[in-house]
């Protein structure tokens, strides 16, 4: 992740916040010198917590967020994030009916109160999971997608590896507590990022407020809905142990924050503490898109194709600074002095960096927009001549 500028923290001020130590998390993030004044984040009463920017990947403040610690019902992110592989791979539908077994309506905890037998639609399912937080639900879709809820957690394994969450291992698709079933906050914060990105046809299932199943009216649990208009998810979770958590998304003029908080001691606390940290994010950070995947940033002639070929980002570049900042980010494009046909799309032929006083706030590599194949023979002939006096 790339690192901010350090706070300006007044001598006054360091003091008052050293009394409460023993009573808050205090976060220890820095952020770039660029003079913007910038105070700490709010003091948090929790067992970890981060704030990240999923466009640009930045984080903005964090205090225990690589501790590894239970995610209760935070789990069924993940659990949605490989229901909707599945749907985007056309191995689930969601107008597809399920047989609900025996083992997803003995499920304790949560539930969208489900029957054995029952014949019910994937997408009634995923709301359940998702509104409702029904943990026969999410069995019931595991089971779906991977035979069983061991299968399942497997599969949940590799997809976190594969998205960098090496921090993380599942056991079930629940979240019920088990001893090797944990996460952490920067885990969950990067999972967040990729079913926002990945699936934003799926996404908006976390702003419904409510779902009937069964004759059964439930809200959804974040209360952050009904408190902030900006905020459009995205899951709470519960039990003895973990606490009381809850993973946070809003969007303000454009730029997207997300927050997870773990561990406090009541609902209550765990939104008063995510609402107060996108506050905080909101007001002294902002986020730009420089570049948009697939569109030409700079254009060069490739050798032995007999074109000029467009060179851009395969994802959007976004970069994320302290607020008044941007006007003084700086961008530097840099191609491969010799560009030789064929060139596949995933081929990295060049980078872009961007930097704020001479700190990298966001850096992509380059790459062909549209495969450039060889030329015919003559090209390739006279061009292997020019590249000897180039």
């Amino acid at each position: 992740m790339l690192s901010l500028l350090r706070p300006r923290i007044l001598a006054s001020l360091v003091a008052a916040i050293a009394a409460l130590a023993s009573l808050w998390l205090l976060p220890t993030t820095a952020v770039a010198d660029t003079g913007a004044l910038i105070p700490p984040p709010p003091a948090i009463a929790a067992k970890g917590y981060i704030v990240m920017d999923p466009n640009s990947g930045v984080v903005v403040a964090a205090v225990n967020d690589t501790q590894r610690l239970e995610p209760a019902s935070l789990t069924k992110l993940m659990t949605a994030y490989v229901v909707f592989d599945a749907l985007r791979a056309n191995k689930l539908k969601l107008d597809q009916t399920l047989t609900i077994s025996p083992a997803a309506w003995k499920q304790e905890g949560s539930r969208t109160f489900l029957e054995p037998g029952m014949q019910v639609r994937a997408e009634d399912l995923i709301k359940g999971m998702v509104i409702q937080s029904g943990n026969d639900a999410a069995v019931a879709l595991a089971e779906a997608v991977a035979g069983n809820e061991q299968s399942f957690a497997q599969l949940m394994n590799l997809h976190a590896q594969r998205l960098g969450m090496n921090a993380s291992h599942w056991e079930n698709a629940t979240g019920l507590p088990s001893a090797d079933h944990y996460t952490t906050a920067r885990d969950l914060a990067t999972l967040a990022a990729a079913v926002i990105r990945e699936f934003p046809q799926h996404y908006r299932y976390y702003s419904m407020r409510e779902f009937t199943f069964n004759g059964i009216t439930q809200p959804n649990r974040n209360g952050l809905l009904g408190r902030d208009a900006s905020v459009d998810g995205i899951k709470t979770g519960h039990t003895d142990s973990a606490g009381y958590c809850l993973m946070s998304s809003a969007q303000r003029q454009g730029m997207r924050l997300v927050t997870v908080v773990l561990g406090t001691e009541s609902p209550r606390a765990r939104e008063d503490a995510s609402e107060a940290l996108l506050n905080w994010g909101f007001s002294f950070f902002e986020s730009r898109r420089l570049y948009s995947a697939g569109k030409a940033v700079r254009t060069a002639e490739v050798f032995k194709s007999g074109e000029q070929a467009g060179f851009g980002v395969r994802r959007d570049l976004w970069v994320t600074v302290p607020r008044g900042d941007f006007a003084r980010v700086k961008v530097t494009v840099a191609l491969q002095p010799r560009l030789i046909a064929p060139l596949a799309v995933t081929q990295a032929v060049g980078r872009i960096t961007a930097t704020l006083d001479n700190q990298t706030v966001g850096q992509a590599t380059l790459h062909a927009v549209h495969a450039v194949p060889a030329g015919n023979f003559l090209r390739r002939g006279w061009d292997s001549v020019r590249l000897l006096w180039n």
